[in-house]
């Protein structure tokens, strides 16, 4: 068994909320700290039209945190991602097109005390259950996210992985691909996800930062370039630059939206998923 000063924060920093850095656990064997207490960790994770990857990603989540509760929760797809990612679940729900709509929909319908909750076109690292555990171990510490990483060395999704990470701990913002945590009551005291047209997820953090200590975890979740690919990386990642601006400057919601859907929203696809 390994020492359990892998298992501690290593540092502190002080930015009001007090932000606590874990150090990231060495790849073992499946670890069986799935659990905060006695309570399981529920996996929530919002899909639409995944098929191309939707088993290989349940396929690795399983691999990597294989001890946690998993549920997926389809909004409509029609290229048959519900019926690939049932086999590979233990539970698929549908439920209406939306991210915070199926986020919450999940989290209505899991066992656990603390949920995750991760996009499908991401890569966990090893020993992610056990970093949540240690996490949310400590009695301050309601919920927290990892950092990310973009398997792509142009300079333009370093400002995506690295700069904007810094800049979310000043700014004391976060966003949805960062793959929040959080316990069950912080959650239910929130009220979930606010079903709105955009920007839900950093709505959802201001509220959790103001209730108590966020974790943020060093491990990197793997993100996906497609999107930016699709779109163009210099006009997604300066257009959500924008977008994260004006909604600091509050900005109303209706007008972030219509930018987004201009700028950077798929054919096939809505806002918010």
């Amino acid at each position: 068994m390994r020492s359990e000063r892998f298992r501690k924060p290593i540092h502190v920093l002080s930015l009001h909320d007090v932000i606590i850095l874990t150090k990231p656990e060495m790849p073992t064997a499946r670890n069986k700290a799935a659990k905060v207490g006695s309570g399981l960790i529920s996996i929530i994770v919002p899909v639409l039209n995944e098929a191309a990857s939707i088993e290989r990603f349940l396929q690795c989540l399983r691999e990597r945190a294989g001890d946690a509760e998993v549920i997926v929760v389809d909004g409509g797809s029609s290229d048959g991602t519900f019926d690939l990612a049932r086999n590979h679940c233990d539970r698929c729900l549908n439920a209406p097109r939306g991210r915070a709509v199926q986020m919450n929909a999940g989290a209505c319908a899991a066992s656990g005390d603390s949920f995750w909750f991760v996009h499908s076109d991401c890569e966990v690292p090893p020993g992610c259950l056990q970093q949540i555990a240690d996490a949310l171990g400590q009695p301050e510490v309601l919920g927290g996210f990892f950092r990310i990483r973009i398997p792509n060395e142009r300079f333009v999704y370093r400002l995506t992985d690295s700069f904007a990470h810094y800049a979310g701990l000043l700014l004391r913002t976060r966003f949805g691909d960062h793959g929040f945590f959080c316990r069950r009551t912080a959650f239910e005291e929130i009220g979930g996800f606010p079903e709105m047209p955009l920007m839900e997820d950093a709505e959802f953090f201001r509220k959790l930062r103001r209730l108590g200590r966020i974790a943020v975890i060093s491990s990197r979740l793997i993100s996906s370039p497609r999107r930016y690919e699709e779109i163009g990386p210099w006009r997604l990642t300066l257009t959500y630059g924008l977008i994260a601006l004006l909604y600091l400057l509050r900005v109303p919601i209706p007008a972030l939206a219509t930018i987004y859907q201009k700028r950077c929203a798929r054919p096939d696809r809505l806002i918010g998923v």
